[in-house]
């Protein structure tokens, strides 16, 4: 079952942990790319110096954000990439979740032609781990950019399935913040123990 707007319509920690485990799908023709979202961070505006939105600054880049919960926001970065984020909380609280790293599951040769321009049985085990496993790579694995910014996970092209299954979540800081103040401290980025396909492993 797709996650309903109410889903999204919630503190954004919860819905980063909520999450974990859920299928992100993208629909391309008659072509679906499934991957289970194994790695997320949560993002504040209204507190958080790492947001885009900190102090509910508002611009063109990040005014997707104070629209309604379930909407995608996806900027780019480093002028190479592209990031996935999820707005969460009521229209006008700039808040998001982004979504770091996914375990690839349906589409694999879509995929692996969208990343590497080959087919999946021909990638080597290190290649096949890094399918997906930061938001660039995912987002260029699910051919998503910014063409999609603003699109509602409520309708066809973009959305995310329900998903009951059990597993154990580990919180950590954030990546690549270090700018941020005290925000940088923050442990709001939550994933599955032990799943090969996250990003950075919590240093015991």
């Amino acid at each position: 079952m797709k996650l309903p707007f109410e889903f999204y319509d919630r503190d954004t920690l919860e819905v980063a942990k909520d999450l974990l485990g859920k299928k992100l799908v993208r629909k391309i023709g008659k072509d679906l790319l499934i991957g289970k979202i194994v790695e997320v961070e949560a993002y504040i505006g209204p507190i958080d110096k790492a947001c885009h939105s900190y102090n509910f600054k508002k611009t063109k880049r990040n005014e997707v954000m104070f629209g309604p919960p379930g909407t995608a926001y996806i900027y780019f970065i480093y002028g190479m990439y592209h990031c996935l984020n999820i707005v969460t909380e009521t229209e006008g609280m700039p808040c998001a979740v982004l979504v770091r790293a996914v375990e690839p599951l349906q589409g694999l040769d879509l995929l692996t032609q969208n990343r590497f321009g080959k087919k999946y049985n021909e990638l080597n085990p290190l290649q096949r781990k890094n399918l997906t496993n930061s938001p660039g790579k995912l987002c260029k694995a699910f051919s998503i950019d910014k063409i999609l910014n603003g699109i509602s996970l409520l309708g066809d092209e973009l959305y995310i399935l329900d998903n009951d299954e059990s597993f154990e979540i580990m919180s950590d800081k954030r990546i690549g913040i270090d700018y941020a103040e005290e925000a940088k401290d923050f442990e709001w980025r939550f994933f599955i123990k032990n799943n090969p396909f996250v990003s950075v492993l919590k240093k015991e």
